[in-house]
């Protein structure tokens, strides 16, 4: 089994791509449930309290996200300036959101108090923010709203999941194929997890939105320098920008152009599971940078973002409550599936992909470490699609 695998993006990830005069997709409007897994509840309360309960975790959640929108531009991998297709606000209707069985019962014991949030960075060059186009970069941010403590997981873009659907693949076709909302359930039902709410990225305000926060402070190695200017040379030249290329190893404050040549880089030691983590390492560093902004900087770069995000949330909460951003932190981060339950291999025609060798034990392993379950036993579902990605890949893997 090859510790190494290529993806089929690479021919892309120097060369400048034309940009095509295609739109994104509107908003999403019926709603339905797909796969083993039930519909959450979309139900109104009918007492008061429950409403104002409601509302009041929805403005605690709020004070992070305006982090969120801002760190998450610092870790998209896009090649295009996205402005004014399919950007802003979408309501996201709840009986179509998949959640499991199990994970109803959890949202009252392990995973009660914590909030659960989909970052996206979609690979486009036209603006399409809402489909047709895979998500580059797939995070969850889960949010202890007690606490403000708030831990990271990329899900590497190549793993071989359900779709939501019952159709096997890259995780990150789920995007390409049904938005934001297929791509949350793709996560809920294989992940056992309750996410309702996503922000999806574009590219065009990461270099003014890391430049307005003063940089952020980056160790770069011999390894990467070379890489991280090829990239922001390529992106510079997608955005018609000069750039300055980075000349010595170490700590050092990079701009914008050279933070998403950082986040790019994947043609070292560790590959994919590698960039994935310095999406990571960029993330948590700007949210060092924006604690120190004031919030005349944060409320600036919010508005001006907020027209190259796709999200469920509102600007004008995410301004509101933007004096409070220093109270949420970001205590740890990991990558899924587990660097020691996976592995890499071609499946037939699905290509390279990474695969857990069990999503029911990295499944395990994810509920403790976002919420501390040390006996979290997964959903009925989540057991089916393990066993289905035993049978599909386990085959290909014995011939390698």
């Amino acid at each position: 089994m090859a510790k190494h695998y290529e993806d089929e993006y690479d021919e892309d990830d120097y060369r400048p791509r034309k940009k095509s005069s295609s739109k994104g997709g509107s908003k999403s409007s019926g709603r339905k449930s797909t796969g083993s897994g039930k519909k959450s509840s979309g139900k109104k309360s009918s007492g008061k309290s429950k409403k104002q309960q409601a509302k009041k975790q929805r403005r605690r959640i709020i004070i992070f996200i305006i982090e969120i929108i801002i760190l998450v531009v610092a870790v998209v991998v896009l090649y295009g300036v996205m402005k004014g297709t399919g950007s802003g606000k979408v309501e996201l209707n709840d009986e179509k959101i998949i959640i499991n069985d199990t994970v109803e019962q959890a949202q009252e014991t392990t995973m009660k108090g914590y909030r659960n949030i989909a970052l996206f960075g979609v690979d486009s060059t036209t603006g399409a923010l809402t489909k047709n186009t895979r998500s580059d970069t797939i995070m969850i941010a889960s949010i202890n709203q007690d606490t403000g403590e708030c831990k990271l997981v990329s899900v590497y873009r190549d793993t071989y999941l359900n779709l939501s659907n019952d159709s096997y693949n890259k995780c990150n076709a789920a995007y390409a194929k049904g938005g934001p909302e297929q791509a949350i359930n793709m996560l809920n039902m294989n992940l056992d997890m309750n996410i309702t709410d996503f922000v999806t990225v574009g590219f065009a305000g990461l270099t003014d939105t890391i430049d307005a926060l003063g940089g952020v402070y980056i160790d770069v190695d011999s390894s990467e320098i070379s890489h991280l200017n090829n990239y922001q040379l390529c992106i510079a030249e997608d955005l018609k920008r000069s750039y300055t290329p980075v000349e010595q190893t170490g700590r050092q404050l990079l701009d914008g152009l050279q933070a998403t040549g950082y986040c790019r880089i994947r043609y070292t030691a560790g590959d994919d599971f590698k960039r994935a983590e310095r999406q990571r390492e960029v993330l948590m560093a700007v949210a060092d940078q924006a604690k120190q902004a004031s919030l005349t900087q944060l409320t600036s770069t919010a508005d001006s973002v907020f027209s190259e995000v796709y999200t469920s949330l509102d600007l004008s909460e995410i301004i509101d409550m933007l004096g409070d951003v220093g109270t949420y932190y970001i205590s740890d981060h990991a990558g899924f599936p587990q660097e020691s339950n996976r592995t890499t291999g071609t499946i037939g025609s699905k290509g390279s992909c990474v695969i857990p060798l069990s999503l029911e034990d990295n499944v395990r392993w994810l509920h403790e470490f976002l919420f501390g379950a040390t006996d979290y036993e997964p959903s009925e579902t989540v057991k089916k699609c393990s066993q289905k990605i035993y049978e599909d890949t386990n085959g290909y893997l014995k011939k390698e």
